[in-house]
């Protein structure tokens, strides 16, 4: 089944299939698989109270690794992968604007948090920092003031925040199944809106 296939009734179980065949892939220069660090972001999310979007959004924010046409970042890559892309135009169709804004989002929003406190550059692990640099950097003012205008800035912010808390070895985090009934949920608000 190619992306073009996908129905707001076969997303969800397309995308579990990625977290089932590929999960286990590594993540090269990270103490944990792709998808053992997606399962952490979504958790900490659900632990931490957030809201269904953020949740959804923590799980899925590197799933165009997986959808992409130019396959997983490597530590040896010297051209950015463009993974957020790929993830959110995968997503757009069946998802609302402020989770596929967080996809499309968490790469730069690590550069304009690199360049607007200094202090979150410090706690980068070392992949990071490779692919920061593969992305452009930290953001010039001008990038910043543009990214500031984001409506869902706050969101985009909280999911970079648990993609970088989502690296943790040995953690206990249920599958993705367990997160699937809430994915279904938010797709069939956004393709099937009730009439009011």
């Amino acid at each position: 089944m190619t992306a073009q296939d996908l129905t707001a009734e076969t997303i969800v179980d397309f995308l579990g299939s990625i977290f089932d065949r590929r999960g286990t892939e590594e993540y090269l220069g990270e103490p944990v698989t792709m998808g053992e660090h997606m399962l952490q972001g979504a958790t900490l999310a659900e632990q931490a109270g957030h809201s269904d979007e953020i949740i959804a959004a923590a799980l899925l924010h590197d799933i165009g690794h997986f959808t992409s046409e130019f396959g997983t970042f490597t530590m040896n890559d010297t051209e950015d992968r463009h993974h957020e892309d790929a993830g959110a135009e995968v997503l757009e169709r069946f998802f609302p604007s402020i989770i596929t804004d967080c996809v499309r989002y968490h790469v730069a929003a690590k550069r304009y948090l690199c360049a607007t406190r200094p202090e979150y550059m410090r706690r980068l692990s070392e992949a990071s920092v490779h692919s920061l640099n593969l992305q452009g950097g930290p953001m010039s003012e001008a990038e910043v003031s543009a990214f500031q205008s984001n409506p869902n800035l706050d969101a985009i912010i909280a999911v970079r925040y648990l993609d970088d808390a989502g690296k943790q070895d040995g953690m206990d985090t249920p599958d993705f199944w367990h997160f699937a009934p809430l994915l279904q949920r938010l797709v069939d608000q956004h393709c099937n809106p009730v009439a009011i």
